[in-house]
């Protein structure tokens, strides 16, 4: 396989140009709160997303198990990354060279995360240092059933800070190989991941995905339930979910990273009177 970031510059530039990619322009600012300087993206045209979420309506409307990845198209595949799982552009991204590790075959994006899963995160994280995350179920922000993680590129922000919340995961406390971080008002579990799994992502795959496990039994959510899951090459982080949304703002897994989305002025100006941690606390269980 040709050098993944690479192929997904490539991708990239074929897919803009052919109109398969319709990237999302937003501006955005930093709000801080908490030790965290939240960057805040404010969509300025979802137009394209909006017609496109029409003609799927119109076409789940005649077939119920309508599923963009099956088949995905073909301008946006970016390579093969194993036996069971190809990588693809994100059609409507906001984050440049925002990518999903889909399954070849149908699973659902309810369903536990796997070791091929986690084989295949680390297999294209391999080549580059990135956020893989997973918005496990609707109420985390999943807008897919077909099981999908999701791969952007770090640093995060366009200030040059890898990821908002990254000054606080310095103050992790451990019990075991599960850990916590003080300034986070909600439910979560925090785990160190070995960088060096890149360069066996089979093995990686299997050691992470233990660690998953006893993330889920210290969060309560060993026998399912909603969850959104972020992973570095260095960290993985695990927060139980209660609501898609805050009021219209909907949270999905960057929010946890520090990063948030909003479709207008009036979603930001919400978002800044009642202070984005306390959005994720109010998404997610409160301590």
């Amino acid at each position: 396989m040709n050098k993944l970031w690479d192929c997904v510059k490539a991708t990239t530039e074929r897919a803009l140009s052919c109109g398969a990619l319709l990237s999302i322009p937003t501006n955005y600012e930093f709000v801080e709160q908490d030790g965290v300087v939240f960057m805040v993206r404010i969509l300025s045209n979802l137009v394209r997303k909006d017609e496109a979420k029409k003609k799927e309506k119109q076409i789940t409307q005649n077939a119920i198990d309508f599923n963009p990845f099956l088949p995905y198209e073909q301008d946006l595949w970016v390579a093969d990354i194993s036996d069971t799982h190809v990588c693809i552009l994100n059609k409507f991204n906001v984050v440049d060279y925002h990518l999903l590790i889909i399954t070849r075959a149908f699973e659902a994006q309810e369903s536990l995360l796997t070791e091929r899963d986690f084989a295949a995160m680390w297999y294209a994280m391999a080549d580059f240092d990135g956020l893989a995350f997973y918005n496990g179920g609707q109420i985390a922000g999943a807008s897919q059933k077909h099981k999908h993680l999701q791969l952007v590129p770090l640093p995060l922000a366009p200030n040059g800070t890898k990821l908002p919340i990254e000054p606080l995961l310095l103050s992790a406390s451990f019990q075991g190989s599960v850990g916590t971080i003080p300034k986070l008002p909600f439910v979560h579990a925090f785990t160190r991941l070995n960088p060096d799994w890149v360069k066996s992502p089979i093995e990686g795959g299997v050691a992470t995905l233990k660690q998953y496990h006893h993330s889920l039994k210290a969060v309560g959510l060993q026998d399912g339930g909603a969850y959104n899951l972020l992973a570095t090459r260095e960290w993985m982080l695990i927060i139980p979910r209660q609501h898609e949304c805050f009021e219209s703002i909907s949270v999905n897994s960057l929010g946890f990273a520090g990063a948030l989305l909003v479709r207008n002025s009036e979603q930001l100006q919400r978002l800044k009177d009642y202070g984005p941690m306390n959005i994720l606390k109010s998404v997610a269980i409160p301590l």
